[in-house]
């Protein structure tokens, strides 16, 4: 494989990543056709446009890093993966369909099984995020970049967490007591990556759930911006595991929260 520019990379799909966020918003508005898939979750056409968009770009790009998308099929085997694309084309199908406006587009870039690169944009609200590298995480938000750093923009008395849930189970409840929460939302997509990166929220706590592609642009995003996502024994997380199954996790602005 001839070396990998990632800057490059992401920046070439940024366009690709606007116009699938377009697509989907015109899909939407236009009625949206959706079935049920094996595993009992919604499949929209817009979300299959979108992987469609996405994946054609990707392959352009990289073609020799395989890519795994949440819709397909096929290609979801973990045998010697290193590098490889972890692509959601439409996170939070449920609120897409619902024309609720959390549902995030997503590609996350793993090399060394560690996340290098991700890009996310949240159409409805239009806003975009992206990282390349260390110290290199952007939000292009009408056209105007700008660079994030996890620097608290809340009350600083004020620990504000977003939870999958709006009832906390008890292990969860005790980690925000442990970690000081004053207030937690609810928010479901990966939206909550970018948000604790931008400094809204400072942190996120749950139990293994999520697949991989859920979290990999995110984990990507708020950790090159300075943030810190580990599991609850505090172990870094890889990718490319036994049916892309993820740990738990915690998410967090920085170590101290009141900064």
């Amino acid at each position: 494989m001839t070396e990998i520019n990632v800057k490059k990379i992401v920046e070439n799909l940024i366009d690709t990543f606007l116009k699938a966020s377009q697509v989907a918003l015109d899909l939407r508005k236009k009625g949206l056709t959706k079935e049920i898939k094996s595993d009992n979750t919604p499949v929209s056409n817009g979300d299959l446009e979108v992987n469609r968009l996405l994946t054609k770009k990707l392959i352009e790009l990289t073609p020799d890093i395989p890519i795994i998308s949440e819709e397909t099929s096929h290609n979801k085997s973990t045998k010697e993966l290193n590098n490889f694309w972890l692509v959601d084309p439409i996170d939070g199908t449920i609120d897409y369909i619902n024309d609720r406006d959390e549902f995030t587009i997503n590609a996350g870039l793993i090399l060394d099984r560690k996340p290098a690169a991700g890009l996310i944009s949240v159409p409805a609200k239009q806003r975009m995020f992206y990282s390349y590298g260390k110290d290199s995480t952007f939000e292009l938000n009408n056209k105007k970049l700008i660079k994030l750093e996890c620097k608290k923009k809340t009350d600083k008395n004020s620990i504000k967490f977003v939870s999958y849930s709006d009832k906390l189970k008890p292990e969860i409840e005790k980690i925000h007591k442990e970690i000081g929460v004053t207030s937690y939302v609810r928010m479901k997509s990966s939206l909550k990556f970018c948000l604790i990166a931008t400094g809204e929220y400072d942190g996120y706590v749950a139990d293994p759930r999520a697949l991989e592609w859920d979290i990999a642009a995110g984990h990507a995003i708020l950790q090159n911006a300075g943030g810190l996502v580990t599991d609850f024994d505090g172990n870094e997380i890889f990718y490319g595991k036994d049916n892309f199954k993820n740990p738990s996790l915690i998410l967090k602005r920085n170590n101290d929260l009141n900064e």
